[in-house]
């Protein structure tokens, strides 16, 4: 796919809260979030970005993690995704490359296909405070391809669908200020905020296909 026009991006936007209403996810999902060109307002929608906020999964279940250890080479099973889950969609069930169960790779085989111009992040902080933590991590390496665009709608929280946000994001009704302006509000100097959105949407220009990223804060 090279892109979506804007229904077709909402359209899908609200299928994956819906998938994550009706469904039972590899771990729970507590907040859905949107960012970047849909937020804006662009027609078509070059690609869609997606935030999700996870919890951490405190329950041990070490059967599960024996049994597809054994039966699919992968560890933690039971321990950093669910084990009914596993058992339910084995053929989603993904690792990472040290053979760990990655709850930011199931969930991108649970709700996505594999060439949809879609970007996933996944942590266990909210949107708001994972852009800030993002940001001062960003500054650290001097690596800005690792930046959240701030400019983000929350569409779902807690059992909670926004139908505010569905419409205003359908009538393009979100008045955003350029990602260097909004890198600047969060504190970056004038020249460092223009460095990074440059980097961020050459990063962006890069992807194809299904991405995906997740962190723990």
């Amino acid at each position: 796919m090279s892109g979506l026009d804007r229904d077709a991006a909402v359209d899908r936007l609200e299928e994956l809260v819906d998938t994550v209403e009706r469904e039972r996810m590899p771990v729970p999902v507590r907040e859905v979030w949107v960012y970047g060109d849909v937020v804006l307002g662009l027609d078509p929608v070059e690609r869609l970005d997606v935030y999700l906020t996870k919890d951490i999964l405190m329950r041990d279940d070490s059967d599960g993690e024996a049994a597809f250890r054994e039966s699919h080479g992968v560890r933690g099973v039971g321990k950093s995704v669910r084990a009914d889950w596993a058992a339910e969609h084995p053929d989603c069930l993904r690792a990472n490359a040290n053979g760990h169960a990655a709850p930011e790779k199931c969930l991108a085989a649970h709700l996505l296909s594999a060439d949809e111009p879609i970007h996933l992040e996944v942590c266990n902080a909210s949107f708001e405070d994972n852009v800030t933590q993002r940001l001062r991590g960003a500054k650290l390496r001097e690596d800005y391809t690792q930046l959240l665009d701030p400019r983000g709608v929350c569409l779902w929280v807690d059992g909670t669908r926004s139908e505010e946000a569905f419409r205003k994001l359908r009538e393009s009704a979100f008045a955003m200020p350029t990602l260097s302006a909004a890198l600047e509000m969060l504190g970056l100097e004038e020249a460092d905020a223009e460095e990074a959105a440059r980097a961020v949407h050459a990063w962006r220009a890069d992807q194809d296909g299904v991405t995906v990223r997740g962190d723990i804060v």
